[in-house]
């Protein structure tokens, strides 16, 4: 692969998932470590991606207020978001983790909406305050740099305390064999707390993330109630999912 293949491969995963790790990069594009490194840092030194320890970060993902433009498959995010609204009711406890389509979900509720929202998302928080019904619970810990979420056993146990009626999240990879999977490893053991706490799971994805995978597992399939896509729920790629007993949408 040339360099230029090589780097348009590596930006496209950070676009896609927000953030690459470097020892994953090797194995996927087949070369040295060194190769990557030189390849992420002159992505940095070009302004297309956020060079850190381990690998990189998108710069939309990076932001504490996320564009209201140009984040990546907009459109997509912002028809998931219709349908993940269509979930929540007057009087319900909505627990969110972060990401752009979850600021998505956050910018598209309807003003007269009157619930509770709960996130350690600093930027979907941040969001939730414009809103002018619901209330907001921040679930507070430390602040993870790279996410810009609050992560660790404070957070999770607070999550452990609440029962909300729904929990959204936001979806790095999903596949049938692997389930849910990440690339963060604080992060996936905040998700798994939501998953536990929560009545009813419903997994966020655009469709260009199906089929994919991440080093670090959040969970099975049978862990979720719903995948929400903007995909047609009849789309040939979610039969395998539904087969597997997902409900889609």
């Amino acid at each position: 692969m040339l360099k230029k293949e090589r780097q348009a491969y590596i930006l496209h995963q950070v676009n896609l998932h927000n953030r690459v790790l470097s020892s994953l990069l090797c194995t996927e594009i087949n070369v040295s470590e060194d190769t990557i490194r030189r390849d992420l840092q002159e992505l940095a030194e070009e302004g297309k991606v956020i060079k850190v320890h381990g690998g990189a970060l998108s710069h939309s993902f990076n932001q504490v207020s996320f564009p209201v433009n140009g984040v990546y498959s907009q459109n997509q995010k912002q028809s998931i978001a219709q349908k993940a609204i269509a979930l929540i009711s007057n009087g319900m406890f909505v627990l969110t983790s972060g990401g752009t389509t979850i600021m998505e979900l956050a910018r598209s509720l309807p003003p007269q909406l009157k619930a509770t929202f709960i996130s350690g998302s600093i930027p979907v928080i941040l969001e939730y305050m414009h809103h002018p019904n619901i209330e907001v619970i921040l679930i507070g810990d430390k602040i993870s740099k790279n996410s810009k979420i609050t992560v660790g056993s404070d957070a999770i146990a607070k999550i452990k305390q609440m029962k909300p009626d729904i929990c959204f999240l936001g979806t790095n990879a999903i596949d049938i064999e692997h389930g849910i999977t990440d690339n963060d490893w604080e992060v996936v053991q905040l998700k798994k707390a939501m998953i536990e706490s929560s009545k009813k799971v419903v997994c966020l994805s655009i469709a260009e993330k199906i089929n994919s995978v991440q080093p670090i597992r959040v969970c099975g399939l049978s862990e979720i109630d719903m995948l929400i896509t903007e995909l047609e729920a009849d789309d040939p790629l979610l039969k395998p999912y539904i087969e597997a007993g997902v409900k889609v949408a």
